[in-house]
């Protein structure tokens, strides 16, 4: 069975080296499906019985790990010295630093290997990590899978 559930955030970023628009700063209103596989949970004197996972549970744990951290801050890579140079002279920004370039398809990525450990197999039920589906814009998006 897989279960998966949707946040989203708002975040700024730029692609350096891109051969159009989007080298400028901008931003998005990403949306973040998270896809969990595992057997459905059959303990009648649990809370999560008839669950994959508690949707709570998992909505918390992205926003935690993942979605908090990003929300309202700009993304950068690591070694676009010209916009990390200036984000340093804004007192108290939220930036959040990339080793890759933070296009959805790498963003994407990041999020799966964030999120890989934080969901555990609580209940037996073979809890696994299965998707991180990542939009930049309603009809655009990446899929990280395990």
């Amino acid at each position: 069975m897989e279960i998966t559930t949707r946040l989203e955030f708002d975040a700024g970023h730029r692609i350096p080296n891109h051969k159009s628009q989007c080298r400028n700063l901008h931003g998005h209103r990403y949306v973040i499906e998270i896809t969990l596989g595992g057997d459905i949970i059959s303990n009648e004197k649990i809370s999560e019985d008839g669950m994959v996972m508690d949707f709570s549970d998992v909505k918390r744990i992205a926003r935690e790990s993942v979605v908090d951290v990003w929300d309202h801050a700009f993304l950068v890579y690591k070694n676009d010295a010209v916009i990390l140079d200036f984000l340093n002279t804004l007192p108290d920004h939220k930036t959040v630093i990339f080793d890759t370039v933070p296009t959805a398809e790498n963003m994407a990525a990041e999020a799966f290997r964030i999120l890989k450990g934080q969901y555990h197999d609580t209940y037996g039920n073979h809890l696994n990590l299965v998707r991180v589906r990542l939009y930049e814009t309603p009809n655009s998006w990446a899929d990280a899978i395990a």
